[in-house]
């Protein structure tokens, strides 16, 4: 009966997305994006395009999207936009983080990137051009998925807080108190395993092509590195996100190390109150 209705839910879903995308003009990068697409499937298998072209993207956008941050430490301008501006980067903390990443990238996530092919032929997902959803379908999955998601990461993030396992897992993401963006992915290999085990929940609800895939992993990424970024940049478009967390929102719980537990929602912290500390500290600073 609930499969029924979780079924019933995602046609209607599908349906409103296809009402609005009917209104939307074409995509016009969709020739130049196919042409790439049809010269990748020519070129390369569907376990090089899984696995390695995976593992590339994944590389490719998470340094890329850390960046303008690792940029703006040497910009004194944004340094305004600093959120605890009395904590800088230090090169130190950055090549201590570098070399967690390097660690966790290719000895933790590979292994399971590894697994992508055969989760795409198990339940028969397509690779071909014409099977790919148009871009506004590509957008609500990764709604879709930023909710499962973010639903996983707050209750085992939680948890992970406990007392009873807080220092032999989690603690080692809160090694810095003030987060820059590299530091999204730090963390002990199990919570790695643990909290990025919610990012294949989505997957596995609403995959219907590779595309999703990467087109999530994008979106998380982005998501992640800015909420950890630690500067709060005015007219963030993620901010358009309704109940979008963002980087204000998550750099309080590493300040405090409590609450604000949401990856990138704040509605289950407001359902359970643990934002409480949070609202506190900004309504007495607006105060001031």
């Amino acid at each position: 009966m609930a499969v029924n209705g979780t079924a019933n839910i995602l046609s209607s879903a599908y349906l409103a997305v296809e009402f609005v995308d009917s209104f939307l003009p074409a995509n016009p990068l969709q020739e130049p994006l196919k042409h790439a697409w049809n010269h990748m499937l020519q070129n390369y298998s569907k376990f090089q395009i899984a696995t390695w072209g995976s593992l590339i993207v994944h590389e490719l956008i998470y340094f890329l999207f850390c960046l303008p941050g690792f940029i703006f430490q040497f910009l004194p301008f944004m340094q305004k936009y600093k959120i605890q501006p009395d904590k800088p980067e230090t090169w130190e903390k950055q090549w201590k983080c570098f070399k967690m990443l390097l660690f966790n990238h290719f000895c933790i996530q590979l292994p399971l990137i590894c697994g992508t092919y055969y989760f795409t032929e198990f339940f028969s997902i397509p690779y071909d051009w014409d099977s790919m959803p148009r871009w506004p379908f590509i957008l609500a999955q990764c709604f879709g998925c930023a909710v499962i998601e973010d639903t996983w990461h707050y209750f085992l993030h939680r948890a992970l807080h406990h007392r009873r396992v807080y220092k032999y897992i989690h603690k080692v993401h809160h090694d810095f108190t003030s987060p820059f963006g590299m530091q999204a992915e730090y963390a002990h290999p199990a919570e790695t395993i643990i909290l990025g085990a919610g990012f294949f929940i989505g997957i596995m609800v609403f995959c219907n092509h590779m595309i999703l895939l990467w087109a999530w992993v994008t979106f998380r990424l982005l998501e992640t590195i800015d909420v950890h970024s630690g500067y709060d940049i005015p007219l963030n478009p993620l901010h358009l996100i309704p109940f979008y967390a963002g980087a204000r929102f998550h750099d309080f719980h590493h300040m405090n190390f409590v609450g604000n537990y949401g990856s990138t929602f704040t509605w289950w912290d407001r359902l359970f109150d643990t934002d409480s500390q949070f609202k506190k500290h900004y309504s007495h600073q607006k105060a001031d």
